[in-house]
């Protein structure tokens, strides 16, 4: 028999947005991790506001709101806004009851201006990190090291001549506000030129063949055991960032102990291999032709295994990029990028240790 499709909405409605949640979502995991570690946090989020005035939105539920806008693949804060007035697993996951009014997009943005002023993501990665290290995911010897380069929210028609005259200055020339430009035969460098849009970006490319675009250059050490980034930093996009800040994460490693690192070709240089010896680091560095390693250190079989082993760290790149939406930067400025990077990394660890079973208590 047809049932007739007769809608009689009820009056009143008694239930849980908690019990709507199936016990074995992700996401129940991961809000567990991120509660506990944003509760080591209170005192530092209790410094960042003042004892007067209106309250704010809480930094936590602005954390969590981000978290979902690059677990999920949300582009814009509007959109964010949008999703969590609707859905109840955001709502939930957030922290918001069906009844508490969902923020304007501006007034989150303003408020995540704070968290960003206050570098809260280096110390959000830093909690996740440890509850890392208490359930023993962490490699303390053995690492990999990588960078990426992340394309600017700058377009290449900003990437003008340094002494040119400035775009409002400029003479009316009846082009509209997408001006065309012709750059066939001129030439330009990162010396010469720079964008009106963001400054700090530099013209970079990755590879031969490929086109040079406005970017920023993002580092990650991952340790071999889990493949989980155990530190990040992002640098203008020169041509030696990637090993200066490979030294420079080497050197932040805690401990005395020897540790071996694995990288690609493009850090197969005299300098990189020295400066890695001089912190105690043994260059598992893929060999290219006149390599600065030699069968000392190929011929170990832990030097086949680091080789192997780091190109997980593309995976870490793969995952931001597409799912993170970080292919293309939404921020301008190098310490804006750096937040966002960052934020990005603790998402990923965040969801690593989801999949290996990780649960708080």
């Amino acid at each position: 028999m047809r049932r007739p499709d007769h809608q009689q909405p009820r009056l009143f409605y008694s239930f849980c947005p908690e019990s709507l949640i199936p016990e074995d979502h992700p996401l129940r995991a991961i809000k567990r991790m991120v509660d506990e570690s944003l509760k080591a946090l209170d005192k530092r989020f209790a410094r960042m506001y003042s004892a007067y005035g209106r309250p704010g939105i809480p930094p936590e539920r602005l954390l969590k709101g981000l978290l979902l806008q690059i677990l999920f693949t949300i582009r814009s804060e509007r959109a964010l806004m949008e999703h969590i007035r609707f859905n109840l697993l955001y709502r939930w996951f957030v922290g918001l009851d069906l009844q508490d009014p969902v923020w304007d997009p501006s007034t989150f943005s303003k408020n995540r201006d704070r968290l960003i002023d206050a570098d809260i993501a280096l110390e959000f990665l830093k909690q996740v990190l440890a509850k890392a290290g208490e359930e023993e995911l962490l490699s303390s010897s053995h690492f990999s090291v990588d960078g990426t380069l992340l394309e600017a929210w700058a377009s290449l028609k900003s990437f003008r001549p340094k002494d040119a005259t400035p775009p409002s200055e400029a003479p009316p020339g009846g082009q509209g506000r997408n001006e065309e430009v012709d750059f066939h035969g001129e030439k330009r460098s990162n010396a010469t030129h720079a964008s009106t849009t963001d400054p700090e970006a530099q013209l970079a490319k990755k590879g031969k063949g490929k086109e040079a675009k406005l970017s920023y250059t993002g580092h990650v050490l991952m340790e071999n055991r889990n493949g989980l980034a155990v530190d990040v930093k992002v640098t203008q996009a020169t041509g030696t960032c990637e090993r200066e800040a490979a030294a420079e994460m080497i050197a932040d490693v805690p401990g005395d102990e020897r540790i071996t690192v694995g990288a690609d070709k493009a850090y197969d240089t005299k300098d990189f291999v020295k400066q890695c010896r001089a912190n105690n680091a043994v260059p598992h560095v893929a060999q290219k032709k006149n390599s600065a390693i030699d069968a000392r250190t190929t011929r170990h079989e832990g030097y086949a295994v680091s080789v192997r082993k780091r190109k997980r760290i593309e995976e870490i790149f793969g995952w931001l990029k597409t799912v993170g939406c970080l292919r293309k930067m939404r921020h301008r400025g190098l310490s804006r990028v750096r937040w966002v990077f960052t934020f990005g990394i603790v998402a990923f660890n965040l969801v690593r240790m989801r999949n290996l079973g990780v649960s708080a208590a």
